[in-house]
């Protein structure tokens, strides 16, 4: 099976080398960019590269605009590194469909873990893993979801979401039972994380964005 390509983007060569040697060790191939332009000009020469590290502050171009261009064409997970600990940055962030937001200092150990895992979850699906509910239909091996057979434009993170609430259908999940699954690893953040996501979850599916109700103090349940 061919290696899984990561490519990391920071203008700091030490934590460059420090994240590609813990990849390498998991036996990932590792692509590297020093800024935001090179950044682009790998990723449009790669045609499959499975995940993006992108670090926030760089010259010429910087994590948000790379992400914005990204996210043009592709849907391919993005990890954010930063060195600031602004919620709005994080927030900003989710909105623009990073999957996963790392501060600086972190663990190299626990950002290879966040790889795995999202990656996990993208490339183990069944072959014949279709979900359907009042006209809401997720195929997780295509990575396809349609409302009432038009495609949804959702993000990494929103199919992950909304295929876990429909995996749970009539379910009370609490927050943290939703950062545990979905998010696949133990959440320090707080419940905004879940809270902007289902927001746009919600706008997405239009009218059938009452399907996820709130149950307040608690987390949502997901109902038709």
């Amino acid at each position: 099976m061919d290696k899984c390509k990561i490519l990391v983007v920071d203008d700091e060569s030490r934590m460059r080398k420090l994240v590609r040697d813990f990849l390498v060790k998991q036996d990932f191939d590792v692509l590297e960019a020093g800024d935001g332009e090179e950044a682009l000009d790998v990723f449009y020469e790669e045609k499959d590269i499975s995940l993006v590290i992108l670090d926030v502050m760089m010259p010429k171009m910087d994590g948000w605009e790379v992400c914005r261009e990204i996210r043009k064409n592709s849907k391919v997970p993005i990890i954010m590194l930063t060195a600031r600990g602004d919620e709005r940055d994080e927030l900003l962030g989710f909105e623009l469909g990073v999957d996963e937001y790392i501060s600086k200092p972190f663990s190299p150990k626990i950002l290879v873990a966040r790889v795995e895992a999202i990656l996990r979850r993208t490339n183990a699906r069944g072959t014949e893993d279709i979900l359907q509910a009042g006209g809401i239909e997720i195929n997780k091996s295509a990575h396809i979801a349609t409302i009432d057979g038009e495609p949804m434009e959702l993000s990494y993170k929103e199919f992950e979401l909304l295929t876990y609430f429909m995996e749970n259908q009539g379910i009370a999940l609490s927050r943290e039972k939703i950062l545990n699954s979905v998010w696949n690893y133990d959440y320090f953040g707080d419940a905004r994380t879940i809270d902007t996501h289902v927001k746009k979850l919600r706008s997405k599916m239009g009218k059938k964005g009452e399907y996820i109700k709130t149950i307040w103090g608690m987390g949502y349940k997901f109902e038709v």
